[in-house]
């Protein structure tokens, strides 16, 4: 558990000194084993994070040990966790660029470069719900058959891989892909897209990384 914990304390401090979290508005979990998770505690500032700013949770039996009480979000970590067995770490957070992309219409593409080819190859999205509601956390369960990055309308993101560091490039290139499309725009900068039969080519023979297998595709 003490290596779970250092790895999520690293996670809080990379997130905020890269400007990917700010204050106490994200929270991170880790899987522990098939039923239990560690998940940083109400409060708790991310680029502060020490050993006891975290809990211990059930996933399925829904109750925390200790006497810290867990994030607000936690029904959106343990709904994902509960749906997706492969999911090892989640990041939860509201960048900058990627929050001013959900608070819009404006599309995020991923045919631009091989990580957003990769990372970002389904984006789902969820309408606002209040924060640490129920409806929230089965409005993110729904969509993780779908997608490893699900946008919250007007609130942030939440992503979720293997384990923490894959968890951190899919938020960081994110963040990257929105930056980039925004300063393009503002700057009069035509961006070239690569061609769909290009990415079907680098996701399926490229064999940069595994890709991941999803119960279906997003609607077109």
């Amino acid at each position: 558990m003490n290596e779970t914990k250092n790895r999520l304390i690293k996670a809080g401090r990379y997130m905020l000194s890269n400007r990917l979290a700010w204050g106490t508005s994200g929270n991170i979990s880790a899987r522990l084993d098939k039923d239990r998770m560690l998940i940083t505690a109400s409060g708790t500032f991310m680029g502060e994070l020490a050993e006891d700013d975290f809990v211990e949770f059930d996933i399925v039996a829904g109750t925390a040990k200790g006497t810290r009480k867990a994030s607000k979000e936690t029904p959106m970590h343990t709904g994902i966790y509960k749906t997706r067995e492969d999911a090892g770490a989640i990041l939860h957070s509201s960048p900058f660029y990627t929050t001013l992309f959900s608070c819009s219409n404006e599309p995020i593409y991923s045919e631009m470069f091989i990580e957003t080819m990769y990372y970002l190859e389904n984006i789902a999205y969820v309408d606002y719900c209040h924060p640490g509601t129920k409806e929230l956390g089965e409005a993110i369960a729904e969509q993780t058959s779908y997608a490893n990055v699900i946008m919250m309308r007007n609130h942030g993101v939440v992503v979720f891989d293997d384990n923490v560091d894959e968890a951190m490039m899919r938020l960081e290139t994110l963040e990257m892909a929105c930056r980039m499309i925004l300063q393009a725009k503002a700057s009069g900068v035509q961006l070239v897209r690569i061609p769909d039969q290009v990415v079907r080519s680098f996701l399926e023979e490229s064999k940069y990384k595994p890709r991941k297998a999803m119960k279906g595709r997003l609607p077109e």
